[in-house]
């Protein structure tokens, strides 16, 4: 794994020296080649990630059992013996959302055999007044339909450690009796069959203290989700598969979808404060490197049948989203030295850090080469390299995803695949858009965090709200703006520097269409009887839904 790592880490900075070398080095291209060189180990690892997961799925005849034993160990049929509570943290949600599903879960896990050892307990941590009276009443209102202490609500009125904090206090004073915990996101979704099969697994290694499912987008309402969601079902099971290879017990914790021994999460997982006095955001990582420490498995189940989450509606939910993330991941920067968190689990924080900080250093090469253009910088460099230099940033950042696309196309039926293809290109285009306004709005986000902006940890806005034109201009004015001045950059040199920088400048110059455009629209989403997924986006009008029968016969993984 350091070996591909380290090859993968110098492909752009090599291929990058050598190309500036034929034309002569300029102060520009010097600093392109620093930026490249800072942010190779960070590209390195996700990618090695990438590859280790592919290679796994292509060879292997059972991926999942291949890096997660216990899984062929654990007898499908063998009794549920757990007693187990599904934990579900909310603060300021739409109960309306909210408990329809965990209804069905509940339904279906007690209409089975072992039924009587399932309870669901919603943890409450939104803030006294009507938001509050009306949460309890929907709750009161739903528990009515299942037996005394079936469903159990509790609300606190200190928020103390935030959702990390709510769930401890449920373990300390309101869990006994209860073996294991199903931890659910309010927009977490989880089948039956899923949440058993997490439970045997656990039943049958006793080594484990949190089992992780991997996680795939529910279906969304707009283009924005719909695209998001296609790219990232293909990609998080390379990903989850890849992170269980090299990590073993000492795996990822995300947080949600996961099931805990309490007893072991109990004693480890008790966070401490940041210095200052301030709790930790971002929990997850710091408590699965605290059970590596203390001898316990963390391990991930690259599946991610049966369990769901909700993806962000449009692009502003998006940047919403990194807002909160950023602000968790760069505290980890005070936890790397404790000697109570495990090595991998330092190595993931480490990970976490670079996917924010290091942004400014990704995205400051494309500013950079518009100034070498325009000042007449690189007029000797061959523009194949350049090109081929652009090709491999753009797969090095998206290998999980192009690795899902490759292993689903491998796994096609026999003959043609257009519909399956066809998504994928369009996603891709979709990416190569978002790339550029994600990448320019996560610098501006770091540097206002580096400056001492407080992130407030707001809940996540999880429904579609049509986003009006006067609110993206003023939104995204300065990623047009951006846009914009990199063309004129790129344009001084000539039509080659332009054209071939319009897939990171495009993106920007039109980010308030973009934005638009894609929250408003809703997707053709259609299934052929093959599996296949074809999306496109409804020209008249474009928040209209149209339904029809998909064409073609080729088989590809169904988003």
């Amino acid at each position: 794994m350091i070996g591909m790592t380290a090859g993968i880490a110098l492909a752009m900075p090599l291929l990058a020296a050598r190309m500036f070398a034929a034309g002569g080095w300029t102060l520009c291209e010097k600093l392109i080649l620093a930026c490249l060189g800072a942010t190779g180990p960070w590209v390195g690892l996700a990618a090695a990630t990438a590859v280790a997961g592919v290679a796994v799925r292509l060879l292997s005849p059972d991926p999942p059992g291949f890096v997660l034993p216990s899984l062929r160990t654990a007898r499908s049929d063998a009794p549920i013996l757990a007693r187990t509570v599904i934990a579900v943290c909310v603060r300021l949600e739409d109960m309306r959302a909210v408990l329809p599903p965990l209804g069905r879960l509940l339904e279906e896990l007690r209409g089975g055999a072992g039924g009587d050892r399932f309870a669901l307990a919603i943890l409450s941590d939104t803030p006294g007044g009507q938001a509050a009276l009306h949460e309890e009443q929907a709750v009161a209102r739903f528990a009515r339909r299942y037996p005394p202490d079936c469903v159990r609500y509790r609300r606190r009125a200190i928020n103390a450690g935030w959702k990390a904090g709510n769930l401890m206090e449920f373990f300390d004073r309101h869990a006994e009796g209860f073996d294991f915990a199903l931890l659910l996101d309010a927009d977490s979704v989880m089948t039956a069959a899923a949440v058993r099969r997490l439970i045997r697994v656990m039943q049958a290694d006793d080594t484990l203290a949190v089992l992780q499912q991997a996680v795939a987008g529910r279906p969304g309402h707009t283009v924005f989700s719909r695209a998001f969601g296609f790219g990232h079902r293909y990609s998080v099971r390379i990903w989850a598969t890849g992170q269980a290879w090299w990590q073993g017990p000492e795996g990822a914790y995300w947080g949600h979808n996961a099931l805990l021994r309490i007893a072991p999460f109990r004693a480890h997982c008790r966070l401490p404060l940041l210095p200052g006095g301030g709790p930790i955001l971002s929990h997850d990582l710091v408590e699965a490197a605290r059970l590596h420490a203390a001898g316990w498995a963390v391990r991930v189940l690259p599946d991610e049948t049966g369990s769901e989450e909700g993806h962000p509606p449009d692009l502003v939910a998006m940047l919403e989203r990194d807002v909160r993330w950023a602000a968790g991941n760069l505290q980890y920067r005070h936890l790397l030295r404790r000697r109570d968190l495990g090595p991998v689990g330092r190595l993931q924080m480490l990970q976490a850090i670079g996917h924010y900080a290091l942004t400014p250093l990704w995205f400051a090469p494309l500013p950079l080469a518009a100034l070498n253009v325009l000042t007449g910088g690189g007029e000797g460099t061959p523009r194949g390299p350049i090109l081929a230099l652009l090709g491999v940033g753009f797969g090095l950042l998206h290998v999980p995803k192009l690795a899902g696309y490759a292993e689903a196309l491998a796994r096609a039926a026999p003959g043609p695949n257009r519909v399956g293809l066809r998504s994928m290109l369009a996603e891709t285009a979709f990416s190569i858009l978002l790339d550029s306004i994600a990448a320019f709005d996560r610098t501006l986000l770091v540097l206002r965090l580096a400056r001492g902006r407080v992130a407030v940890w707001e809940p996540q806005r999880r429904e579609a709200d049509r986003l009006s034109w006067s609110a993206a201009v003023r939104r995204f004015y300065p990623h047009t703006l951006a846009g914009f001045l990199l063309m004129v950059g790129f344009a001084g040199g000539g039509w080659f520097p332009l054209l071939a920088s319009l897939p990171a400048t495009l993106g920007l110059a039109a980010a308030i269409p973009f934005a638009v455009l894609t929250a408003r629209a809703r997707m053709e989403w259609t299934r052929s009887a093959g599996r296949s997924a074809k999306w496109s986006v409804t020209s008249r009008p474009w928040c209209r839904v149209r339904r029809r029968a998909a064409a073609g016969s080729g088989s590809s993984p169904a988003p």
